[in-house]
Parts: C-alpha cells; structure tokens; sequence
C-alpha cells in the first residue's frame, strides 16, 4: 500500500518535520479551534479524526520531488500524501457523538481542516479540506463541516431522468457537452438540449447533402490520419486509394459508399452512419454501424480551411480510414472488430459502463438505462444513457433513490466535500491519458468498469490503469507541455493551483459542471471580459499592469488577459484556432485549440520553440498573442 512505505517518505518526513515539529510549552499557542462535523442531511459523524494540516506541509510537498503521475507516488495527493508520514505529529480533535470537535493549544499560521470519518459511509476530506485558513480565522468561529457520502456496496445505476426528477435545479445538464456528446442522427434524446450550439451540426449537414471524398497519400507512419482527405480529385491520381460517398438514401437514412480506386472489380461497400460524436466545438465525427459494433470514420474541424494546407487543420481529416482498405492487398475490408468504439472509445462516455465477453469471444457493451437516453444499445427495450451522466461524477444512485431523507447523503457522493485529490479524479480519469485493462485509453478494472467517484487517487491507478497516464510522445520535446488532447488533468495534478499552501483547485472551481451558466467551456466566470474574472475571483490583488513590469519588464496598456500566457493552447483536437505569429520569412506559427492547464508560462527559448520551424513549433504566448506586437524572427536559430 502506498502509506506503507515509509522509505519513501523519510526526506519528504524530514522535510516536514522542521516545519511541524511537536511545540513546546512556550511556544504553544492558545488558540483552540471548535467545529461540528455532519454530512449533507444533517446527521452528525461520530468518532471522526479532524486534523490541522499545515498549509506550509502542503505546499512543500510540491517541492520535495517534481510531482509524480505514477502509482505509489509520495506527492500526488495534496492531503492524504501530507497526512500520511505526519498523523502522529500534527493537531487533531475527535468528534462526539454529536459531530462537535475541539482542538487546543494550536500554534499561528495556516491550516487546512481534513477529516477522517471512522465509519464506511463517509469519505474523509470535508469541506474545510482544500481552502487553507489562519489560526485567528478558525478560532474566531465555530466550523461548520460537512462530509460526503459513500456509494454502498450494492448499488446500481439509474440514470440521470431518475436524478433530475428530484433535483430539478440541475436539469442544464442537459446543455452541457458532457450531455452532448453521441447523437443519434434526426433523433436528439430528451436528455440532450442544443440551444447553446447552434451549428452543432454543420458538418452532419454538409455530409447529408451529399459529397465525396478522396483518400489518398497514405502515410503507414501517422496514426489515425494516415491519408490526407479531399473533395476533389488530388493532381496525383495515382495516390488515391479509395473513395467514400456520403448519401441521404431512400429510406431517409444517412449512408457512406467506399469505393477500390485501385481496382474497379473489388465491390463497392456502404454502410450507414447512425450517430454522431462531437459537434459542440472544434470537430465532429460520425459512428457507422458493422454488424452488432459501431466505429468513427471522418472528422469534421469546423475552424479548418483548406488553404492551411496540413492534413490536421484542414475541414475534413481522415479518421481511420486504414480500417477500410487494406493496403497490402489493395481491397476494400472492413474494420475489425477489436478497434469498436465500444471497446475502445465508450467508457469515457456512457454513463453506468459496461462490457461483457461473449461465449464467441466478441463483447456487449451496455450503459444504464434510462427512458430517455439516447438510443437502446443492448436490445432490452429501454434506451441507453450514452452521454456522461449525474451518476458518473456521484456514483450509482439506487440505494440514495431508496433511503429516507437522513440517509440521502450518506448514499450517494458530493464531489465538493471532497479533498482535491478525490475530486479531480473524477474527471481526470478521462482527462488524462492513461491505459486500463483492456491495453487502450480506457481506464477500467478487471471488471472493465470505471471508477466508483470517492475512490482514492492512488486506488484509481492501483486498480483501474495498467499505464498511469500519457506516453512521452504525447508531450511536446521539453517533456512538460502536453501535445495531446484530454490532457487537462495530466497538467493539473502538476500545477502550483494542485499543491499550494492557499487553496487545492479541483476542476469544479473554475467550471461549472452542471451547465447553469452560458460562458464558454463551462466557466463559472468570464476570462475574456476586461476584468479576468474568473481568475481575479481569488487572485484578487494583482494588478495586471504591475504584473506584467515584474515578469516581463514592460508596463502592458493593452487588454490583456491572465489566460494568453498561463493558459497557452498548447494542445489541438480540432484544426486548432487558425495562424498565430508569422516571421520574415512568411512562415505561420499554429495556434491549438485545448488549453495548457499547467498555469506556467511557456518561454520563447522553450526547446520546442526555438530552433524549430514555425509549422512544428509548440505554441506559446509568444507565437500568437505577444507575436501581434513583437517580431518573432530568431526563434527558429537556436
């Protein structure tokens, strides 16, 4: 076990016990701090562990060794790593049976206030877990600390229409992305709501009425765009392998012919397209049906031109078009099975995820039923819930639908009681890169389930990865910025905003999960609006003028934003967001489309800046925003 090992920690522990040595009689302070502890329906926990845990400890476990993605790691975990090589020596109260707690003789300085319940069901963090206070703050009041549930053992997925009937006040779910994800074509589910996307749909609009597309250029050495795609025929004939024609056919249903360029006698293939994945921002694939299995094919970037020339920036990319012809044998094939969406792709999708093998060796995917869901996938009659759900971030609810109203929250999970570390997981199982059980970027167990939300960080990647997080070749050449996309979360867990003595972030501080506001990307407050708001939110004394003479030595009169530096999009998933800088020589910096979430502002002389030709270079502030007024020439001579 992680906490086990102590050899680990004996640095980190030296570290940490200069700064939370046991204090002696002079230096004790008098202050106590007083609470009750209590979950979401009232009901005090009893016998819990409230520990003081020194802001200081926390943010110099950032600092002990660079932070650690892999399982086992000593500094992943702002709380339960600061916790475990210290619980001997830092103050603690226990509560009674009323939830109330006293700690007394508690030195000056600041205090995060975690706690463990001794029962099992409850989850330890609180809500006094990531946002650190001072002596005199949480002496001068009575905390007032709630705890989340824990999911039972025995309980079930049913799906968000059962949630939403009850807690009406979230139903923006519904508008979320997370919502609206897989669409079945002409068909959207009760539980998908558009409104804030009107041309969600403009490439399944521009396929249905009609267009063919040449693949050809094969590359064996890229990876799911190995041809380049074009409407029109390329001044190469000979390099087209196939073609693919998207028809609205008789029975009103959206279909795609593949057609042997290479040898007329090889028949003709057509499929139907029977969903849609993505749409909402910066690309859109479509799933086509194979016998009992679906897979993507096309991808349409909505910020693409075809003047930009790169396979990846251009409207139309190609998306495994390899599983559709065999280039050895110069036939026309389908795809195999294995490279389903369902095994390959669902389990960061469907709510209440499952696959089972079949005695003939293939799977069944299924996900929770619901009445409204998006389409019925395992042929029981009810439709599916195929898009990231209530229950997906607070567990199966069947046992919280069941119990009495001072049961309700000791039954399901609240992600903002818990600690970050527990929190953040939640959606950076998804928004990391890691590998599961089944070798692909699907993080399931043995069972080919995801996670239960409350599980551990270090559980998570025990128990649910087989590889904990990206490969090297998903960074870019100074192996800290991340390349690819869905990386959010690899570049939190290493970020100053994870591991600080103010305040652990978790994803839900900055977005708003449940949909209620309009801003972009989920944001709970604007970045762009003249004010920074979301950032100015909590970091509420920096001048962004006066910033700017510190860091870079020049006094910026210009609009500027906190997140044109700290937050560099540095990774792309669509085309990406057109031309940034551009040099002497007429060459274009890229500007990506997924936001760095590392915080850290990447510099000019970045390896993967300087010294690299424009079109390959990681973008930076540099390369785009800063480029508008400052020359870029040079960066490309190391």
């Amino acid at each position: 076990m992680k906490h086990q090992r102590i050899a680990s920690f004996l640095i980190l522990s030296a570290c940490c016990l200069a700064l939370s040595a046991p204090l002696s009689q002079a230096q004790a302070a008098a202050a106590t701090v007083k609470g009750t502890v209590t979950d979401g329906s009232k009901q005090p926990i009893a016998n819990a562990a409230v520990f003081l845990i020194p802001a200081a400890d926390v943010e110099q476990l950032g600092k002990a060794s660079p932070v650690n993605r892999k399982i086992n790691s000593p500094n992943d975990e702002p709380m339960e790593d600061t916790l475990a090589p210290n619980r001997d020596r830092y103050r603690k109260g226990n509560t009674d049976k009323k939830g109330n707690f006293s700690i007394s003789k508690v030195e000056d300085g600041k205090y995060f206030v975690y706690v463990e319940p001794s029962d099992k069901e409850h989850l330890p963090g609180g809500t006094a877990s990531n946002k650190s206070m001072t002596t005199a703050e949480l002496a001068k009041t009575t905390l007032k600390i709630a705890v989340s549930g824990k999911i039972p053992d025995n309980a079930s997925f049913v799906g968000s229409s059962q949630c939403i009937g009850c807690h009406g006040d979230h139903a923006s779910i519904k508008k979320t992305l997370h919502k609206l994800g897989i669409s079945v074509i002409g068909k959207p589910g009760n539980l998908q709501d558009y409104s804030r996307f009107p041309g969600f749909n403009e490439g399944l609009g521009k396929l249905t009425a009609g267009t063919t597309f040449y693949f050809y250029g094969f590359d064996k050495g890229r990876g799911f765009d190995k041809y380049q795609i074009s409407e029109k025929m390329p001044a190469d004939p000979a390099s087209v392998n196939f073609t693919a024609t998207f028809f609205k056919d008789a029975d009103g249903k959206l279909k795609f012919r593949t057609k042997n360029a290479k040898d007329a006698t090889d028949a003709e293939r057509t499929y139907t397209v029977e969903m849609t994945y993505g749409g909402g921002i910066y690309k859109q694939r479509y799933l086509f049906r194979v016998g009992d299995f679906l897979y993507p094919f096309v991808q349409y970037n909505p910020t693409g031109k075809d003047e930009f020339k790169d396979r990846t920036r251009t409207p139309w990319r190609d998306y495994h078009g390899d599983w559709l012809y065999n280039v050895a044998t110069n036939k026309l094939t389908d795809p195999p099975k294995a490279k389903s969406f369902e095994k390959e792709c669902a389990a960061c999708h469907y709510t209440g995820y499952t696959l089972n093998p079949t005695v003939g060796g293939d799977f069944v995917a299924g996900a929770v039923n619901d009445p409204n869901g998006e389409a019925d996938i395992d042929g029981d009659g009810v439709p599916n819930e195929l898009n990231i759900g209530c229950e997906v971030c607070h567990g199966p609810g069947s046992e919280h639908v069941k119990s009495p109203l001072n049961r309700k929250s000791a039954t399901i999970v609240n992600p903002k009681k818990l600690a970050a570390e527990r929190a953040t997981v939640i959606c950076t199982q998804c928004h990391s890169r890691p590998q599961g059980n089944l070798k692909n970027d699907q993080p399931v167990n043995k069972e080919n389930r995801m996670l239960i939300p409350g599980t551990s960080r270090n559980d998570y990647l025990v128990n649910y990865t087989t590889r904990e997080d990206a490969a090297q070749s998903d960074f870019w050449p100074d192996g800290i910025h991340s390349k690819a996309h869905h990386q959010q979360g690899t570049d939190l867990i290493r970020s100053k905003h994870y591991l600080n003595s103010n305040q652990t972030l978790s994803c839900y501080d900055c977005h708003d999960v449940h949909g209620k506001t309009d801003i972009k990307h989920q944001l709970k407050l604007d970045v762009r609006d003249g004010k920074n708001s979301l950032c100015a939110s909590c970091h509420k004394t920096v001048n962004t003028k006066t910033h700017t003479q510190q860091k870079v030595g020049f006094e910026h009169d210009m609009q500027i934003n906190c997140v044109d530096c700290h937050m560099t999009k540095t990774m792309q998933t669509g085309a990406g967001l057109g031309k940034g800088a551009t040099n002497a020589g007429g060459q274009n910096y890229w500007v990506n489309d997924i936001t760095s979430h590392l915080f850290t502002v990447p510099r000019k002389n970045n390896k993967g800046v300087k010294g690299v030709e424009p079109g390959k270079a990681m973008p930076i502030p540099y390369t785009k925003g800063c480029g508008a007024c400052h020359v870029v020439d040079g960066l490309e001579k190391p």
